[in-house]
């Protein structure tokens, strides 16, 4: 007598040493036939229409090192009470003259001369104000204030006091911003920007300035998308309007600009028709209801001595565009092996064609049951082939 335990191992290892092969089952059915060349078509339409042309999966890729230097050039004529009728050119209103893929360009500004280290009223608000010297505190210091308290609670006004800082006198204020830019003729600057590209994979150098480009056509050129897409010289005011904004509105309060320089190259084809295409975006929130501290500012100082030799400066709020030079992109060119890769990968999908016919054979067809009995066919190994003869052959799938 054989134990159940002993039957259940020798049915396992039965099964543990079946050998199983593929089995062709031709099917003569137009709607089967149909729905499975129809798979394999899409399947083919997949891998050379998307992946070879599409996706270009025959390419081996780099993505681009990049160089920036900018010159700014313009100049403007303000009329303020604080600077009569002053003449300002590129190096006034451009902050730092040099900049890392980046530069600044004032249009407004609140200025405020004349300033000595000396102690004066603070400016009121609910920590300032006070009623006499017991809500000062002598040597304290807020972040948010204009400087260091002296212990003292004096006139502001005539009907508010604040308590006395130390700080430089007289202190800024910056509530009455211009409402129309003070350097609106900004907008009429023009900047050249110098973009030097490398594809180090590849070996290949470009530079936004083409090699037919001279100093004489440079002095008269102004980019253009559709007269000029050549020229690297950009007027400040075109390039804010490319961006969907008005420059005069976008530079009262500033903000934030970006010049994205697209370098993406097929070096299949002559490397020298790789030419940067030209984009701009306003990059700085503009949400109407989120309007917490807009724009894009800063303050910056002049130092001089006056005539009795104290130390003087001339503090100035900016307000202004920073525009910021973004190079991407990525040059393909054929290699041969992520073509074998990237091909090879894709017709594996042909692989999964059958295995789904068969899966549909199997579960909705109306003859399922029959077509299964013909699918899998169990033969001993003391079996001759000759009990096998039917209508089914052995062959690949």
């Amino acid at each position: 007598m054989i134990s159940k335990g002993t039957g259940c191992c020798e049915c396992c290892m039965s099964y543990f040493f079946d050998y199983e092969t593929t089995k062709t089952l031709v099917i003569q059915n137009k709607g089967v036939g149909f729905a499975f060349r129809c798979i394999q078509l899409l399947v083919l339409v997949y891998v050379v229409g998307y992946v070879c042309i599409v996706q270009k999966a025959y390419q081996d890729t780099d993505s681009v090192i990049s160089t920036v230097t900018t010159k700014v050039k313009g100049y403007a004529l303000i009329n303020m009470s604080d600077l009569d009728h002053r003449f300002w050119d590129a190096p006034d209103s451009v902050i730092p003259p040099q900049g890392d893929h980046s530069f600044f360009v004032l249009t407004n500004i609140i200025v405020t001369p004349h300033q000595t280290q000396s102690r004066c009223p603070e400016l009121p608000n609910p920590s300032t104000i006070c009623t006499d010297d017991s809500h000062c505190t002598e040597g304290k210091q807020d972040p948010r204030g204009s400087g260091i308290q002296t212990g003292l609670c004096v006139n502001y006004s005539d009907t508010v006091q604040t308590c006395e800082v130390l700080s430089w006198c007289p202190l800024e204020v910056d509530t009455n911003l211009p409402e129309h830019a003070v350097l609106g003729a900004a907008e009429d600057f023009t900047v050249l920007i110098k973009n030097s590209v490398t594809y180090p994979k590849f070996d290949v150098h470009r530079r936004n300035i083409m090699p037919y480009i001279n100093s004489s056509y440079l002095r008269k050129c102004e980019f253009n998308f559709t007269t000029d897409p050549d020229c690297p010289i950009f007027r400040l005011k075109h390039m804010v309007s490319e961006a969907g904004e008005d420059f005069q509105t976008m530079a009262v309060k500033g903000g934030i600009l970006g010049i994205l320089i697209d370098w993406s190259c097929d070096l299949d084809w002559w490397a020298r028709k790789c030419y940067p295409k030209y984009s701009f975006r306003r990059l700085d929130n503009k949400n109407s209801d989120n309007n917490v501290a807009p724009g894009y500012n800063f303050r910056f100082a002049r130092y001089y001595l006056n005539p009795d030799g104290v130390e003087t400066r001339t503090l100035m709020k900016g307000y202004g565009i920073r525009f910021e030079v973004i190079v991407f992109g990525i040059a393909g060119k054929f290699s041969i092996v992520p073509t074998i890769v990237n091909l090879g990968a894709a017709l594996s999908f042909l692989s999964l064609v059958p295995a789904v016919s068969d899966w549909f054979m199997l579960t909705f067809v109306r003859k399922r049951d029959f077509y299964s009995k013909y699918k899998t066919t169990y033969l001993r190994d003391d079996d001759s082939t000759e009990s096998m003869a039917m209508s089914t052959s052995y062959g690949t799938q």
